[in-house]
């Protein structure tokens, strides 16, 4: 596997934000972790690319351990993330924006950013504006295209849909299976369970702190007890298909 985490606990002060949990990614996949605001979804993520220490367990990514290796480190070594709320630098322009996501490699981010570029068109067009001005579907394009710009192994990408149009929401998942097919594995947390389990190919469900559920994600998309908990009800899953199929590149 290349990303395994064993048995992590977190603490908030003496509250448990984590209890105990255990998830794999192997590479290529898409892995989804879906559950209610609160279940430990974004506090695994900070674990994970160590902007939140643990009490116990263990992570292991690419066969080292980094359970207690700085944040920066990790970046280095093929982590990378496109947080919640996004994170950009509003008073900095699209292309400096993008350029501070490879601040932890060495030589020239040319090609880099020119995949970026290729894979966010809207960003080409408008890498001289500053952040702060861009829509909240653009900003999110510059996050993940950010973290992309380090050329991570694994892409940890936390509420990605959160506070968009449904239009945009599309796009935005289509480009993920756009840069999973282009060799990046992505560890996926999604408030919207049913674009995120018919994107991903395996999934957990978290429920305070605890994993309760994995699972193909095909398997979670049509089960009735996931169904009733966090799609809504009764879901026509043949309305759904994988993100990819929206078409890769666009912007909105």
């Amino acid at each position: 596997m290349l990303l395994e985490v064993e048995d992590i606990q977190v603490f908030y002060g003496k509250i448990a934000a984590l209890k105990g949990i255990t998830l794999s990614v192997d590479e290529g996949e898409i892995v989804a972790l879906i559950g209610a605001n609160g279940a430990g979804k974004t506090t695994t993520l900070k674990s994970i690319s160590g902007l939140r220490p643990l009490s116990a367990g263990a992570i292991r990514f690419d066969g080292a351990d980094i359970s207690r290796m700085p944040g920066h480190r990790r970046v280095v070594a093929g982590l990378g993330q496109a947080p919640e709320g996004r994170g950009i630098f509003p008073g900095m322009t699209v292309q400096e924006n993008l350029l501070m996501g490879s601040y932890a490699r060495r030589g020239s981010s040319a090609a880099e950013l020119a995949e970026v570029y290729e894979l966010f068109p809207r960003l080409a067009e408008r890498k001289t504006q500053f952040g702060g001005t861009m829509s909240g579907g653009e900003q999110q394009m510059l996050a993940i295209g950010r973290a992309l710009m380090a050329k991570p192994k694994v892409l940890l990408l936390d509420e990605p849909s959160m506070g968009l149009a449904p239009i945009l929401v599309a796009q935005i998942f289509s480009i993920i299976s756009e840069i999973n097919k282009r060799g990046t594995t992505v560890l996926l947390v999604e408030q919207n369970a049913a674009q995120a389990l018919a994107l991903a190919d395996r999934a957990y469900v978290l429920e305070t702190g605890r994993v309760v559920r994995t699972a193909p994600a095909s398997d979670l998309l049509t089960d009735p007890q996931v169904q009733a908990a966090y799609l809504g009800g009764d879901l026509d899953t043949g309305q759904q298909g994988r993100a990819g199929d929206v078409g890769a590149g666009s912007s909105g």
